[in-house]
């Protein structure tokens, strides 16, 4: 009988790699996808993924169990996204061009992250706490209790983002002719 995610969480506390590993599998495809869509690219989710799992692998023992291991996971994974791309917009990191940048432009660049399609491209306008509600709900596939654990707001504020982002996207949607 396999280990259950509390069991595998409490081993990786203790310095058992093996377990580590195993919540890898089991929780690194859901993760992705919602990295993925927070990100705006592959590979910026797989790094991001990989420092989820190490912040994982450090912090373990600090898991308290008062939420299931899989909200814990992702409530990791967001903080770690959050840190990483918050990083990006800092305009004294970046370096600024001579002139202005000839290449695509936001919208066109967040239509080909997201594959082209019309669904992905109104998401990816949608403001970012719909943004998180539905990536967690519908990428991820997590109940409403626990992305409002994600999250850290109550399952009511959940609700009320996807109805508004669910609004929203029909609004999109249906402003660019794309059937329902």
């Amino acid at each position: 009988m396999p280990a259950g995610d509390d069991e595998l969480l409490r081993r990786v506390a203790r310095g058992d790699a093996a377990a580590l590993a195993e919540l890898y599998e089991r929780h690194a495809g859901p993760l992705h996808g919602y990295l993925h869509r927070l990100a705006g690219d592959r590979m910026t989710a797989e790094e991001i993924l990989q420092d989820t799992m190490l912040a994982v692998w450090r912090s373990a023992g600090a898991y308290e169990g008062r939420a299931k291991v899989t909200t814990w996971l992702f409530g990791v994974a967001r903080r770690q996204a959050h840190n990483r791309l918050r990083g990006r917009a800092d305009p004294v990191a970046a370096e600024l061009p001579d002139g202005p940048d000839r290449g695509p432009g936001p919208e066109e660049l967040a239509i080909a992250a997201a594959g082209g399609t019309p669904v992905a491209a109104a998401i990816d306008r949608l403001p970012g706490h719909h943004r998180d509600v539905i990536a967690l709900v519908f990428v991820a596939g997590l109940p409403l209790a626990d992305v409002a654990d994600i999250l850290a707001v109550p399952l009511g504020t959940v609700k009320s983002r996807l109805h508004h982002a669910r609004a929203a996207l029909a609004a999109a949607l249906i402003a660019q002719e794309v059937p329902e």
